[in-house]
């Protein structure tokens, strides 16, 4: 049999549709030492199977952490499935690849990266994902490194939130998952037997998943652009990387103009890519213009995916960047219910009491040399991806 050539399964092509489900819980988790003790539980709680997909996994503490938790999870007969991003996951040192290895884990790599492949080497899965035996899943904007490690980078440590969920849309989550491991993974994997019912009483909060396969093309972004244009109260926004696209910008300052309350959660001095933030800067004069409230999360770097739009809450990996859109697979839980919204709006209101708000006054008294550096980078990144645009994809 002839194998399927690298590049071929890097096509983008539209992941499925999934509907709305009702019967789900969520549960909102903030920053590192709410979020990873939980998924390592669920790890080590295991009885059927445990799949991840991680784009940014670096050896260190909470790495070693996950590492050792597979690794027993395997040893007791667990079936554990590991997608990495072969970009994301360079700073995973040989050691901790063979200690999965030695335990029987097979690590798939998404889209390795090939001298002479060009184009090819930007597409990139961006995914984060744990799901546990087809009963409780994990997603966010989270990595697998000790900068979201309070122990370890305190206080700098990245602010991020994620979602614990449980419910009919673990069905989804588990098909999104398999598409993207049988296009990769030497070994089968197939859906497992029928799953049981939940122990726990569920909220009933219906919820979706939403998810963009890379390529241009993002269902996730349409989504966004689509609630932001029917919500009628606010339009809540933290984003780690903001460089948005015409059509969400133009949603963004339309929703501000009909009397919604449009406040965006930006980072502040705190940036993994300061280059980011001036590119960012740039839309703020004809935003503010109309209207968007824009904040800069000033203690440490903001890394959060969060949108609410009403009483509908957006939560995954998707950042408001157009590199994102054109090259990233990503994918969101989407949740429209009043409680977890509230729950929502107060971390959002808690973060706002740390950032400084951006006015107009401020804004356009900046100095000269700021001015400049947004003008250089916006300019130096439109003409880079320009230009890999126009790469061969081979």
């Amino acid at each position: 049999m002839t194998a399927t050539p690298v590049v071929s399964r890097i096509l983008p092509s539209p992941p499925p549709s999934f509907p709305w489900r009702a019967g789900n819980g969520f549960r909102l988790l903030v920053d590192g030492d709410a979020f990873f003790p939980p998924m390592l539980e669920a790890i080590e709680s295991a009885r059927r199977f445990v799949w991840m997909e991680i784009y940014l996994i670096e050896s260190g503490t909470i790495a070693g952490r996950f590492i050792e938790a597979l690794c027993r999870a395997a040893e007791r007969g667990i079936e554990v499935r590991l997608l990495l991003d072969d970009f994301g996951s360079r700073g995973l040192q040989t050691e901790d690849r063979s200690r999965l290895q030695q335990a029987g884990i097979e690590i798939v790599r998404y889209n390795p990266l090939r001298y002479g492949a060009r184009r090819r080497n930007f597409f990139r899965d961006h995914r984060k994902l744990l799901i546990v035996d087809g009963e409780i899943a994990f997603t966010g904007g989270m990595g697998i490194t000790d900068d979201f490690l309070p122990e370890a980078r305190a206080p700098l440590h990245w602010h991020d939130v994620a979602i614990e969920i449980r419910g009919p849309v673990l069905t989804d989550w588990m098909t999104l998952f398999l598409r993207n491991y049988r296009r990769w993974a030497a070994t089968p994997l197939d859906a497992p037997s029928p799953l049981p019912s939940p122990s726990r009483q569920m909220e009933n909060a219906p919820g979706r998943v939403n998810a963009s396969p890379g390529g241009g093309r993002s269902p996730v972004l349409a989504a966004f652009v689509g609630h932001i244009q029917a919500a009628d109260r606010r339009v809540w926004l933290a984003t780690a990387y903001f460089a948005p696209t015409r059509k969400l910008k133009r949603a963004l300052r339309r929703a501000a103009l009909r009397g919604v309350e449009v406040r965006l959660l930006l980072p502040g001095p705190h940036s993994d890519h300061p280059w980011v933030r001036h590119i960012g800067r740039r839309h703020y004069s004809e935003l503010l213009r109309d209207g968007v409230r824009i904040h800069e999360y000033q203690p440490r770097f903001l890394h959060s995916k969060l949108l609410i739009c009403d009483d509908w809450v957006s939560i995954g990996s998707t950042n408001l960047d157009r590199w994102n859109f054109r090259w990233s697979q990503e994918a969101n839980q989407e949740v429209a219910h009043r409680p977890f919204a509230r729950r929502c709006r107060q971390i959002f209101l808690s973060d706002l009491a740390e950032s400084i708000e951006i006015t107009p006054e401020s804004w356009y008294r900046r100095p000269r040399s700021q001015r400049l550096q947004e003008w250089f980078w916006g300019r130096l990144v439109t003409r880079v991806i320009a230009a890999i645009g126009r790469l061969p994809k081979r």
